[in-house]
């Protein structure tokens, strides 16, 4: 009796050391067999973004979005320009610039009819209570529930050269600077070439810009505009974090996409005398997937079909193609935004677009 229950003992006690190995070893093993399952299930795919799309897929929330259909997505971000002009497409398996007329050029080089737009962002300008003040007192800025900013009169004034000591009443802002918005470099990024787009369009009289004269006329009117600013950086995302970072004193006014405004409150970036002003006439830039293979297709048709994608493209700022889902970020986070915006130009065809930045980038040298 005394050895069966010795024996007893040796298997009991061979059992529970078995377990406590198992169970080191399940601690030890990096990844569940079902987890490496999972992890080598998924396809990969490979895109290059405009920049002010990067926190978009860096949101976790989006990768596990896109992994419930089956994908990784690798991006690398680039000036919209730059992925249309000089970036090798051939390692990508789709592209996601800013802009229709970006988006066109790829189509033309790379032979691809198919894109897809899952939303759009309308341009505006970032700027500070004490400047929207000062422009209020020149005619340029009018405050409402929205605060709107004179394309016009900002041109006109632009053109005579006139810097912020110049202007009556400043108290706030006393630099011998020109007045200027700041912008991206036109011959890389997207948002200056939109810019052009609708300073031309104003100095062509209100009047889209058709044909050599017309756009010779503009832009002697608006290089200035870019040449005056000096340095310029290459895509978008570098001048907002200056605006965020730095303050007025760097960057008075930005020009920027509404959503990176929108995106910035709705994480809490956004200092109290930040403010968001709506250029009249503004132009809208419809973020555009150009497919270069069949993975590209899946993940354009995705990002605009998939209710998960479309809500998360709205808490990063961007009007999806459901308005309302932007609308309702929006109003949650007290985001004082136009979601109709009545006074929008139609930005130049392609052709005419490219003469522009090309006159534009010839007034450097």
């Amino acid at each position: 009796m005394v050895e069966n229950k010795r024996a007893l003992g040796v298997v009991t006690a061979g059992i529970v050391a078995v377990l406590a190995v198992a169970a080191i070893m399940a601690v030890r093993q990096p990844d569940s067999p079902s987890t490496a399952t999972a992890a080598a299930a998924l396809t990969t795919v490979h895109g290059v973004v405009g920049s002010e799309k990067s926190a978009f897929f860096d949101d976790p929330k989006v990768a596990d979005a896109l992994a419930k259909h089956g994908f990784k997505v690798e991006v690398e971000p680039a000036g919209s320009r730059q992925i249309a002009t000089s970036v090798d497409l051939g390692k990508y398996d789709f592209a996601f610039p800013s802009s229709s007329a970006a988006a066109e050029r790829i189509q033309r080089q790379s032979k691809v009819s198919g894109k897809y737009v899952p939303f759009s962002s309308p341009m505006a300008i970032a700027t500070f209570k004490p400047i929207a003040d000062l422009l209020t007192q020149a005619g340029i800025v009018q405050p409402g529930a929205t605060t709107t900013f004179d394309v016009g009169k900002y041109l006109g004034l632009a053109e005579k050269g006139v810097q912020w000591t110049q202007l009556q009443g400043n108290s706030t802002y006393s630099v011998p600077k020109n007045v200027l918005v700041s912008t991206t470099d036109p011959r890389t990024s997207n948002s200056a070439a939109m810019y052009l787009a609708v300073t031309a369009y104003v100095a062509n009289d209100n009047t889209i810009v058709r044909g050599a004269k017309a756009e010779d006329y503009a832009v002697s009117r608006v290089s200035r505009l870019f040449t005056r600013q000096g340095y310029t950086e290459s895509s978008s995302d570098g001048p907002f974090k200056d605006y965020l970072s730095n303050g007025m004193g760097t960057v008075p006014m930005a020009w920027i996409y509404e959503a990176q405004y929108v995106d910035a409150a709705v994480h809490n970036q956004l200092k109290p005398d930040m403010v968001l002003m709506y250029p009249t006439p503004t132009v809208m830039s419809q973020h555009t997937v150009v497919p270069l293979n069949d993975k590209g297709d899946q993940i354009g048709k995705l990002l605009t079909t998939d209710p998960d994608l479309q809500r998360l493209a709205a808490e990063h700022g961007f009007r999806p193609t459901d308005v309302g889902l932007f609308t309702n970020v929006t109003a949650a986070h007290q985001v004082p935004v136009d979601a109709n915006l009545v006074n929008q130009v139609s930005p130049p065809d392609y052709d005419t677009l490219e003469h522009l930045l090309d006159g534009v980038a010839k007034s450097y040298n």
